[in-house]
């Protein structure tokens, strides 16, 4: 069985941004202060091949946080000189990086495949203008369009990313920016709901009561159905929700360190529900690796059902794939 992809995660924080976003505070989500210099890169790189699970053939070097072709060439060479000869050597397979749209033409695309760049991520956000310019994105939909086409044409992998419970967004057009990055076909997505920090534009208008985050429940239930979305048309999403965020810069907002569990619990939940008709016992049939996922945190779905009038007991078939499940009724169930 093949490893799954792996990266060895290096941060630029705010390097390279022309601008401050609504949202923003990367010191605040990777918890990296400093700007990082090739030793890091060697560090990081050195720390990840002691690993036990560690696989070159899946591996990549990313530089996560900042715009990465919109930083200091002269400094963003460096790093990728450092990076690229990982790539010579075989120690990992490729170099991953994430940037705006608006970093994005000929030349840069050309430097980072003579640098064996392999994935490119654009912090796409909202494929909303409206959205866009009221959380001070500086870019527009065409420029992701643009660097999107732009990106494939060139033959790397490219990654969209998206946010949802921005200011001025809604989940209509959460779901719409969706609908136009299926229709782009990235190779992967990462969702992220917004999380109000600390020193941001979005701090201040939350403080004056004009902006509202999205609750747990609210986020749940809108990336739940942006995952189905996504699944649906065979497009991965890589990521559901922030890795972690320094609890001292929180402020409000759907935050969970199993954000992305909560969601893949509710799409079981949903299914469940359509599946059921008369009230009564069940059994519920899930891959083996889906039984918490069925039952939800703290039972959440097994109460959720009871409360309907189901009375379920999840039970496990192998030959069941992710997200499909068999219900069962039953004349008497015992718990």
């Amino acid at each position: 069985m093949s490893q799954k992809h792996a990266n060895i995660s290096v941060f630029v924080p705010h390097i390279g941004c022309p601008n401050r976003c609504s949202f923003c505070d990367q010191r605040s989500i990777t918890g990296s202060h400093k700007a990082p210099g090739p030793q890091d890169v060697e560090e990081a790189v050195n720390i990840a091949k002691k690993s036990a699970h560690f696989d070159p053939v899946n591996t990549e070097i990313a530089f996560f946080g900042g715009s990465f072709t919109a930083i200091n060439r002269n400094y963003m060479l460096c790093l990728l000189k450092t990076a690229s000869r990982f790539v010579e050597e075989g120690v990992v397979c490729g170099i991953r990086i994430s940037t705006r749209p608006d970093a994005i033409d000929d030349e840069i695309l050309s430097i980072l495949k003579e640098h064996h760049v392999t994935a490119i991520e654009l912090g796409a956000q909202s494929l909303d203008n409206t959205v866009l310019k009221m959380n001070n994105r500086g870019h527009s939909v065409k420029d992701v369009e643009k660097a999107t086409l732009k990106i494939k044409e060139y033959g790397f992998s490219v990654g969209l990313q998206m946010m949802t419970g921005l200011y001025g967004d809604s989940d209509e057009k959460s779901i719409k920016t969706a609908e136009k990055i299926i229709k782009l076909k990235p190779d992967t997505v990462r969702i992220y709901p917004t999380i109000v920090l600390k020193n941001t534009d979005l701090a201040a208008l939350y403080a004056d009561h004009i902006y509202s985050p999205q609750t747990i429940e609210n986020a749940v239930s809108l990336c739940s159905k942006l995952l189905v979305m996504f699944k649906n048309a065979s497009i991965p999403v890589i990521r559901l929700g922030l890795h972690s965020i320094e609890q001292d810069s929180f402020v409000a907002g759907p935050w969970h360190p199993a954000f992305s569990e909560l969601c893949i619990s509710e799409i079981y939940l949903n299914t469940a529900i359509e599946q059921l008709k008369e009230k009564g016992d069940y059994n519920i049939y899930v891959n083996p690796s889906s039984v918490s996922k069925m039952v939800g945190q703290k039972k959440k779905n097994i109460i959720t059902l009871s409360q309907m009038g189901f009375n379920c007991r999840v039970l496990t078939d192998s030959s069941l794939n992710e997200y499909q499940i068999i219900t069962e009724r039953l004349e008497n169930i015992c718990c």
